[in-house]
């Protein structure tokens, strides 16, 4: 599964941002998810045991959907992603060594930049698709400008103050998609709230289509 085979078969370009998602819980929340239609899932690095999650999810709807590890900060958690079955690895920051060991494993690469300069350090490394974080500190008009000089094949995600209410501002400067922790998920939602709040987001997307 890949970003490019997801997005082409129609899934919403969005990411869920499942922080502080307990292993037990995962494949609940997970499924909650999926049958939303949110196929792209991602468990931080500064969860409970994140690879049991990220494997546990994996094994379950790894044909169905993208997922992996966000605030990946080392070569060393990257390969331990990797050794998850993780299949996307997504950072808040950019650090090239990190970018280019994901891109080394062939993992779905969306390291985070706030700036010029880190978005060409990210695409350096080897990345064709970067996250803007925080993205609601920038704004829209922020990625509009990006766009004016970032190679025209290389896609912007926003991460960091998205969801429903945004999704159409973001899309409409020039973002492919977003990221959206807790307005999606936060530590004890049960997965029917968190299937009511997917399903309100993947409304909400659709209806800029």
């Amino acid at each position: 599964m890949t970003f490019d085979d997801l997005l082409a078969s129609g899934a919403p370009p969005i990411c869920a941002i499942l922080r502080g998602l307990q292993p037990d819980e995962a494949i609940d929340i997970s499924a909650a998810l999926v049958e939303a239609g949110i196929r792209i899932l991602e468990v931080p690095f500064n969860s409970p045991e994140p690879l049991q999650s990220i494997a546990a999810m994996q094994a379950a709807f790894g044909d169905r959907a993208l997922i992996g590890g966000g605030t990946v900060l080392s070569v060393d958690a990257v390969e331990g992603l990797h050794g998850a079955g993780g299949r996307i690895m997504i950072t808040p920051n950019t650090d090239s060594q990190v970018i280019a060991r994901g891109a080394e494993l062939g993992l779905e690469l969306l390291p985070g930049f706030m700036t010029p300069s880190e978005a060409f350090v990210a695409i350096g490394a080897g990345a064709r698709r970067i996250k803007l974080f925080p993205a609601a500190l920038m704004g829209p008009a922020y990625v509009r400008a990006l766009k004016d000089v970032l190679p025209k094949q290389v896609r912007v995600w926003a991460v960091g103050g998205t969801g429903a209410d945004t999704v159409g501002e973001w899309l409409a400067a020039g973002c492919e998609g977003i990221g959206v922790g807790g307005a999606l998920y936060r530590p004890g939602d049960d997965a029917g709230t968190v299937r009511d709040r997917a399903l309100e987001l993947v409304a909400a997307w659709k209806r800029t289509q």
